[in-house]
C-alpha cells in the first residue's frame, strides 16, 4: 500500500512536531514543509529528511494532504488555497479566526469531495478515548486548562488558544442547544484576555463550567464529568482518570485503564486513515465551526465586560 504523500505548512513549535511525527508514520511519505521563516523551513527539512519548499502553492502541488500549523489569522487562507489545490487537509484548532471563514472551508471542502478535519487534538487523547465509554448524559462538567505564559499566540485570546479545547469536547457529550452562557475574562500581560471563565447551559439542563489561564505558574489539564449513577476525573497530561460510583451505601473508586501514547500521532494517523478510506473525520469542519462559534460568543461576552489590570 503506497504511503500518502503529506506536505507540513507552518513548521513553528506546533508544526515542527507535525513533521516529526509525518516522517515516522509508515502510512504517510513527508512530502515537504514550507513556512515564511525560510531558515527554519530549512532545519526543520533537513532534519527530517524532507524537502523545503519556497513556496506553498509549490508544496500543495506535491502532495495528497497537508497539516497546517500556522498562525490562526493564516488558518483561512492557507486552508483555502490548499483545498483549491486538490488537497485533503488537517488545520490546527481553532478553524479559522472568523465563523464565515469556517464555514467557507467546509463548503469548499464539501463542494472539491476533499477532507477537512481540525486538530482538537484532545479527542484522541488515550485518557479521553478510555473515558468515553463510560459517559451517560452528563449533568454537570468542570474543566481546568492552565499553562504558563507562552509568548506565542497571544494575537489570539485565551479562549480561543486554549479554551476551545474544552468547548469541542463539552459539545461532544452534550446533546441540545445551548440555552445560555455567563462568561469573564481578564487581561493581564496581553491585549487579549489571558484568563477566562465560562458557564454554559445546556437545553437539557446540562451545566459546563470552564476555566482556563495562560499565566499560571503550573499546568493543569483536568477534566470532571458528573452524571446521574457516576463521578469521572481525568487529566489529559497524565493521561489518566478514576470513576467514582456508589455501592453498597459507599463511594466506590475505580482506576480507568489507559493505554498511554502521542495524542498528536494517534490523530495524524487518524486523518491518513481518513484519507485512504474516505472516512468522516473525528472532529471534521462542521465540528470545528461548532466550537468556533461557541467561542465567538464566549469571546464577545468578555469582551464587553473586560477587566484590565
Amino acid at each position: 500500500m503506497q504511503p500518502i504523500e503529506i506536505g507540513v505548512v507552518g513548521v513553528g513549535h506546533i508544526g515542527r512536531h507535525h513533521a516529526r511525527i509525518c516522517a515516522d508514520l509508515p502510512q504517510a511519505r513527508l512530502a515537504g514543509v514550507f513556512d515564511i521563516d525560510a531558515q527554519r523551513c530549512r532545519e526543520v527539512a533537513e532534519r527530517y529528511r524532507t524537502e523545503a519548499f519556497d513556496s506553498l502553492e509549490a508544496l500543495a502541488a506535491r502532495c495528497q494532504a497537508v497539516t497546517i500549523a500556522t498562525p490562526t489569522g493564516t488558518h483561512f487562507s492557507v486552508a483555502a488555497a490548499c483545498l483549491e489545490s486538490g488537497c485533503h487537509v488537517l488545520v490546527e484548532k481553532p478553524i479559522a479566526d472568523r465563523v464565515e471563514h469556517a464555514r467557507e472551508l467546509v463548503r469548499m471542502a464539501g463542494e472539491k469531495g476533499l477532507l477537512l478535519q481540525v486538530g482538537h487534538v484532545e479527542r484522541f487523547n488515550p485518557a479521553f478515548r478510555a473515558m468515553e465509554p463510560l459517559l451517560r448524559a452528563p449533568r454537570f462538567i468542570e474543566a481546568h486548562r492552565l499553562c504558563p505564559y507562552p509568548g506565542r499566540n497571544t494575537e489570539i485570546g485565551v479562549v480561543f488558544d486554549l479554551m476551545i479545547h474544552d468547548l469541542e469536547i463539552v459539545l461532544h457529550l452534550v446533546p441540545g442547544p445551548v440555552v445560555s452562557i455567563d462568561a469573564v475574562g481578564v487581561a493581564v500581560l496581553s491585549a487579549t484576555e489571558d484568563i477566562a471563565n465560562a458557564r454554559i447551559r445546556f437545553g437539557g439542563g446540562a451545566v459546563a463550567n470552564l476555566t482556563c489561564s495562560r499565566i499560571s505558574p503550573e499546568k493543569m489539564r483536568k477534566i470532571r464529568i458528573f452524571q446521574e449513577d457516576a463521578y469521572l476525573s481525568l487529566n489529559y497530561g497524565e493521561q489518566c482518570g478514576e470513576i467514582y460510583r456508589k455501592r453498597d451505601g459507599r463511594i466506590e473508586r475505580q482506576p480507568i485503564p489507559v493505554e498511554k501514547d502521542e495524542p498528536l500521532r494517534l490523530q495524524l494517523r487518524s486523518f491518513l486513515e481518513c484519507v485512504r478510506s474516505q472516512m468522516t473525520p473525528v472532529v471534521d469542519g462542521g465540528k470545528g465551526v461548532a466550537a468556533l462559534d461557541l467561542a465567538m460568543q464566549i469571546s464577545d461576552r468578555i469582551s464587553r465586560g473586560m477587566v484590565r489590570t
